[in-house]
């Protein structure tokens, strides 16, 4: 016996081996592109299944790798035992204390249609699908960070099961470390099996996407740089050039705005002087339908992606975005960050202080296009100013916590991971220890 056999008498959930019939459906990570060798799958039933699990795999030597759903799998995950965490689905909001309680397998859409029932919401990516808990585990740039920071700076407890197996609920009080660690610092230290996070006003959200043939993409470009350099926090913008398989190149503007539409038209009025566009989708809209802005995929594909954080996007910048076709690329995004990102943060990441984010895709149809993808983002990398350092949730699979932290930080983040988790028997997708 190895650990591995005797799963199904730890667990209540399903255990699935390499020889059952839908492993490799179960073990595969969200995005396709990221082959992930497990020695086998777990689907807890709760978190006491969890906590079982973990006491079996410390005491085994086993490594227990820990995924909802597979967002930001690296693929880190050779003779693990992969736990899926999607059954732990409870939601309960507090409309008073304007607060949730968030399972660990629930995504953001349900947070978002929950709370904006009462005129709350969440901190939501552009995407509806990603679990909350593994958005605030890699700290979390959100729609409305302008206004209220890092998803992780809304958290105010979590539920894990430490590295012993031991059930606890952990707050700034009861555990100042082990808190600081899980808002931000990835899930090496513990399983989060549910956070309890503050929901923010959203009475009214106004955001939409409006979309240019690519020819007006210097025009675009001028009036975004406009737009951002004056924005309140209330607003956020992106740009997106984009070029989808059989379609024509696009430029598109991504807005939301906390607050009327006639408000966020007076603040986006110099794109009214733009040219007529292809379509404009911005409109009054419930915080549960932030997700459909970038209509990003809600099923699993493959992709390669790269992010970087800007210093500056002034006229050199603005120019070397658009000397080149967007492909083989599908999309290359600018996010405006700044405001609420560029205050104290008591979190691993700390203070965003760099203004932009940059986050570049392509899918790998085959070798040669993938290999000519990773080129175009390594070289428009290059060509721009960026800072080196990158959100945790922008790395790459082939890319570490290293890239993502200060020295300082890491090295705080690897002796509380020696010190709580000596046998590293939780391993996250980007691990501290190296």
């Amino acid at each position: 016996m190895n650990g591995v056999d005797t799963l199904s008498s730890v667990v209540r959930g399903r255990v699935l081996m390499p020889d059952d019939p839908g492993f490799d459906a179960a073990r595969r990570p969200w995005n396709r592109a990221v082959e992930q060798p497990v020695a086998a799958v777990v689907e807890a039933a709760d978190a006491d299944d969890v906590a079982a699990l973990v006491r079996h795999a410390r005491s085994a030597g086993l490594g227990v790798a820990v995924q909802p759903n597979g967002h930001g799998a690296t693929g880190r995950t050779e003779g693990t035992i992969l736990l899926r965490t999607g059954r732990l689905d409870s939601l309960q909001i507090d409309p008073v204390g304007r607060r949730a309680r968030v399972g660990a397998g629930v995504p953001s859409g349900r947070v978002q249609a929950l709370a904006a029932r009462h005129g709350l919401t969440g901190l939501p990516g552009s995407s509806p699908v990603v679990s909350v808990t593994g958005v605030a585990l890699g700290g979390g740039l959100s729609w409305f960070g302008r206004t209220h920071g890092w998803v992780a700076d809304s958290v105010t407890a979590f539920d894990v099961v430490d590295a012993e197996g031991r059930r606890r609920y952990v707050t700034a009080e009861t555990d100042a470390d082990l808190f600081w660690a899980l808002r931000g610092g990835g899930g090496d230290f513990a399983v989060v099996t549910a956070l309890e996070t503050t929901l923010h006003p959203a009475p009214q959200v106004y955001g939409g996407r409006i979309l240019w043939k690519a020819r007006h993409a210097p025009e675009v470009m001028d009036a975004y740089r406009e737009i951002t350099a004056t924005a309140p926090d209330e607003l956020t913008v992106w740009l997106d050039l984009l070029h989808f398989p059989g379609a024509d190149p696009m430029v598109a503007i991504d807005v939301t705005h906390l607050g009327d539409e006639s408000e966020a038209r007076d603040l986006l009025g110099r794109l009214h002087h733009l040219p007529r566009p292809l379509s404009d989708s911005r409109r009054t809209m419930p915080a549960s339908e932030l997700g459909t802005i970038t209509a990003e995929p809600t099923t699993p594909s493959p992709g390669i992606s790269r992010g970087e954080l800007l210093t500056e996007l002034d006229g050199a910048a603005a120019k070397a975005l658009l000397a080149d076709p967007v492909a083989p690329l599908l999309s290359v995004q600018i996010r405006h960050l700044g405001g609420a990102f560029t205050r104290p943060s008591d979190t691993p990441h700390g203070p965003l202080t760099e203004p932009y984010a940059l986050y570049l895709f392509g899918v790998p149809t085959d070798p040669a296009t993938a290999k000519a993808v990773t080129a175009r983002q390594r070289d428009l990398a290059h060509a721009l100013p960026v800072s080196g350092r990158k959100p945790l949730t922008f790395l790459n699979p082939g890319e570490t916590a290293a890239d993502a932290f200060t020295p300082a930080t890491l090295a705080r983040l690897r002796h509380l991971k020696h010190r709580r988790d000596p046998h590293n028997t939780i391993r996250s997708n980007f691990p501290v220890h190296g």
